[in-house]
């Protein structure tokens, strides 16, 4: 068992505390946290926005997702724990495990080294156990940690966390997700801090889910804190297969068993999703001005979808995200800058660079559009090909009037 450091069992800074949060059911903890690109899921504002959670400006903007829920600050801290973990469940009656035991289990799983700031929580929390440390192996400071939880293995939280993203969203060295023998099922990805890689600061994570449904989320970072520390070794501590190991031991066995059995996941009453991904690209191919030459596509099964184009001048991102029944929310979606027009649909158009989100050069520009029965197309483009790469022309491939045109067509409202 490694040594502890001189800092026994502190509490954690702020710095490091901050980026084992995980935000909701996020590839994020930058406030995407679901957020990368600059923009929210379509079907996650629905449910944030039924439970109050939804802000103004560019957070509630409903365009881009990141094709699964990932993000820095890759698992749970406080109340955050029991939605990245699906569904919370309370602990049983007959097993306590401390966060002093949560703790000694990571330390005893990975390699000998000496630890620093330290902190365990216990399954009796109410944000559920975790463990989290500073680690160093001789080769540099890396924050390392640990949550567990309980989701419905058959649940669409589940099936998200388990889902690599889109490369044209968000960039990452590498995903894998596989199923195991007996039905547990493993995602390894290998990304970064910031997806733009604005920072070096790489972040490695392991989600792990049993048949019966328990959970088990491992982040590593090449730094002492996910964010506000400078990079302390070219990669994060931990081999893919070390991480591997960390996650799928059964020492975390009894944890589980103090959390109880995993309940069902429930429906969440919401309003009915908007298109599907097909019927939603079928539209902008045939709304694209003609000069456009569509390279590639994809999106998530309803309310999203994007396509690349290429007018000849270098591939362009333009993704279309629609919503019904967002009328309750249209106060906290459009400000001053919002025209109405004169059948009462409110427009706003924005050139902005994402919130900082996307690579280098990249600019996005934004057409938000919402009807008085409260349906709502927003249309964007990056004068990219990709969200996460860096500007590889000077401006997006459609024009703010084109995408307004495109974002207020009536086919969006055909049946």
């Amino acid at each position: 068992m490694a040594e502890s450091g001189s800092g026994g069992r502190e509490r954690f800074e702020d710095g490091l505390g901050d980026a084992l949060r995980r935000a909701g059911a996020g590839f994020g903890a930058d406030g995407r946290t679901l957020v990368d690109g600059g923009v929210l899921r379509g079907r996650r504002l629905l449910r944030r926005r039924r439970a109050g959670a939804v802000t103004g400006g560019v957070a509630a903007l409903a365009v881009v997702g990141l094709g699964a829920s990932y993000g820095v600050g890759a698992f749970g801290g406080g109340v955050e724990t029991a939605a990245h973990s699906g569904v919370a469940a309370g602990p049983s009656a007959t097993a306590h495990v401390s966060g002093e035991k949560v703790l000694g289990i990571l330390e005893r799983l990975v390699p000998e080294g000496e630890f620093g700031r330290a902190e365990g929580r216990g399954a009796g929390d109410p944000g559920g156990p975790l463990a989290r440390v500073v680690y160093d192996d001789g080769k540099g400071k890396a924050a390392i940690g640990v949550s567990l939880g309980v989701a419905d293995p058959g649940g669409a939280q589940v099936a998200e966390q388990l889902r690599c993203p889109d490369r044209r969203l968000t960039a990452y060295d590498s995903c894998t997700s596989e199923t195991l023998s007996g039905g547990a099922r493993l995602l390894l990805l290998r990304g970064y801090t910031y997806p733009d890689k604005r920072v070096d600061t790489k972040w490695w994570h392991a989600y792990y889910v049993t048949a019966e449904g328990y959970t088990v989320d491992v982040s590593e970072w090449n730094a002492p804190a996910e964010k506000g520390e400078p990079v302390s070794r070219p990669q994060p501590p931990l081999s893919l297969a070390q991480l591997r190991a960390v996650a799928t031991s059964d020492e975390w066995r009894p944890v589980m068993k103090a959390l109880g059995k995993a309940p069902r996941e429930t429906a969440v009453e919401e309003p009915a999703p908007g298109p599907d991904r097909a019927a939603i690209l079928k539209n902008v191919k045939a709304l694209l001005p003609q000069r456009m030459r569509v390279v590639s596509e994809g999106g998530q099964d309803t309310s999203y979808a994007y396509v690349v184009v290429d007018d000849g001048k270098g591939a362009s991102l333009v993704q279309v995200n629609v919503q019904p029944d967002m009328g309750d929310v249209r106060g906290r979606l459009f400000g001053g800058g919002a025209r109405k027009l004169a059948d009462g649909t409110l427009v706003e158009t924005r050139e902005g660079d994402g919130d900082g989100k996307g690579g280098d050069g990249v600019v996005t520009w934004t057409a938000d559009t919402l009807r008085e029965d409260g349906f709502r197309v927003v249309v964007s483009a990056v004068n990219s090909g990709s969200q996460a790469a860096d500007a590889t022309r000077e401006k997006p491939a459609l024009t703010l009037g084109e995408l307004e045109e495109l974002a207020l067509s009536g086919a969006w409202h055909a049946k």
